[in-house]
């Protein structure tokens, strides 16, 4: 922009401690609505699951708080609650709710009848059950959820630096780039935007294999 390098590699060596603190801003707008969405969707989604009927009307809530604009979701917030972290955590952590309760529930779903009824016979409380059955059977799809929910959350994050510097994370590159027409900045919040999404669903992936090394084994099976 105006005769400026496309990026300026001196700018961003000269800023790296800033770059730093912006990634820790942009990891908690991350991580913290991601953990609280998925607490409270495990929760609902285990209280579906035993009264089935249920399920619509969850999900068409779900859906409500999934569209409202996040502008305006963090302008709502910020007159009932000040500018707090909180401001930006709670649209999030909505925002999450949808995809993560449809995903626990598909998980809970696709656990095998003659398995569960196995557990019974085996004289399984439900607690027992859920726990040692059904949880590690649905895990999979779980956390198919949770990084699909994490890489949405890493984008809407980006509009957080509208509250403030101190909720910026890389979005606050991207407004400071566009109010002052410096393109690094742009650049460099947009790049790092991508680049976060794609190593956290890298590692989301290897925790799911970590965590489920029994359904490698059950597709290789399944493959054959």
């Amino acid at each position: 922009m105006n005769g400026q390098p496309f990026i300026d590699v001196g700018w961003i060596s000269d800023h790296l401690d800033l770059i730093w603190t912006r990634f820790i801003q942009h990891a908690e707008l991350t991580v913290i609505p991601v953990v609280l969405g998925f607490a409270i969707s495990l929760v609902i989604g285990i209280l579906v699951m035993r009264r089935q009927t249920s399920y619509g009307i969850v999900i068409a809530v779900a859906g409500i708080l999934y569209t409202v604009p996040s502008l305006a979701a963090y302008v709502l917030m910020a007159r009932v609650l000040g500018l707090t972290l909180l401001v930006a955590v709670i649209p999030l952590t909505t925002y999450t709710l949808l995809i993560l309760i449809r995903a626990i529930v598909a998980g809970f779903r696709s656990v095998p009848p003659d398995v569960l009824e196995a557990a019974e016979g085996m004289g399984y409380t439900a607690r027992q059950r859920l726990l040692r059955v059904e949880l590690p059977l649905a895990m999979p799809l779980m956390i198919t959820g949770i990084r699909l929910a994490t890489v949405t959350t890493i984008g809407l994050a980006t509009v957080a630096a509208l509250l403030g510097d101190q909720f910026g994370g890389f979005g606050q590159f991207l407004t400071e780039g566009i109010q002052t027409f410096f393109a690094t900045k742009i650049y460099l919040g947009a790049g790092l935007s991508v680049i976060f999404a794609i190593a956290a669903d890298i590692l989301l992936v290897q925790v799911e294999r970590l965590v489920t090394p029994w359904a490698r084994g059950r597709t290789r099976a399944e493959a054959r």
